[in-house]
């Protein structure tokens, strides 16, 4: 058996969602975990800054040892991972996306995440693929990612954060709203309250990360 770790990198503590999800499927493996409170949020910063950032994060995943790394950001997977995946060959290296192509296949959808990844080459490919003939209503998350680094998830000014991202998705009867963000399933308490009662599906692509990190390690043998 291969023993080495898995990293697992965000921008800050929102991969930690993903780490959760990994060591549920996995709990014999060891994992690294990277959050780069220094530089957090990601969000709005250059795509080429994310990218270096990225870069280094991973840099530093590999000089410990890492046989897989998960990006665990939206961000930085749509600034870098086509460059990582190519940097760092042949590890495997297991990005975020948000999870457009199930909730388009489940009829009206909202996304909410970051600038950077709603205006990422990866999320335009994935809903150009899936989203013909379905209403796909985006909207960033202004303010989710400090108040969930502030651990403040579950205070007013979280509640109205909320309201405020998914107001116009509701007006326009999303039935399935995707968390486009790592941090954003913190706030899940909130967001469940802010929709009940609306028949709106929340749809946290964490699982399926994890599911990715499982199959890799079978086809790389690790």
């Amino acid at each position: 058996m291969n023993d080495a770790p898995i990293g697992v990198y965000d921008s800050g503590l929102g991969g930690l969602t993903v780490w959760r999800e990994v060591r549920r499927m996995l709990p014999s493996e060891s994992l690294v975990y990277l959050g780069d409170g220094k530089n957090c949020p990601y969000g709005s910063r250059p795509r080429e800054e994310v990218r270096r950032l990225a870069d280094e994060a991973v840099a530093s995943l590999v000089a410990q040892g890492c046989k897989m790394v998960v990006v665990a950001c939206n961000t930085a997977t749509a600034a870098a991972i086509d460059f990582l995946r190519e940097k760092y060959a042949p590890m495997p290296i297991v990005g975020m996306e948000p999870a457009v192509k199930p909730a388009c296949l489940n009829t009206r959808s909202g996304v909410v995440a970051t600038e950077r990844s709603l205006d990422g080459e990866l999320f335009r490919r994935t809903a150009a693929k899936y989203g013909s003939g379905v209403e796909l209503i985006t909207a960033p998350g202004r303010g989710f990612v400090e108040l969930v680094e502030s651990d403040r998830e579950s205070t007013p000014e979280a509640e109205q954060a909320v309201r405020d991202a998914v107001a116009v998705m509701l007006e326009h009867g999303a039935d399935q709203i995707v968390l486009g963000c790592t941090h954003y399933p913190f706030l899940l308490p909130v967001l469940e309250r802010v929709v009940a009662g609306r028949g709106v599906e929340i749809v946290d692509p964490s699982p399926a990360v994890a599911r990715r990190v499982v199959q890799l390690l079978d086809q790389y043998g690790l």
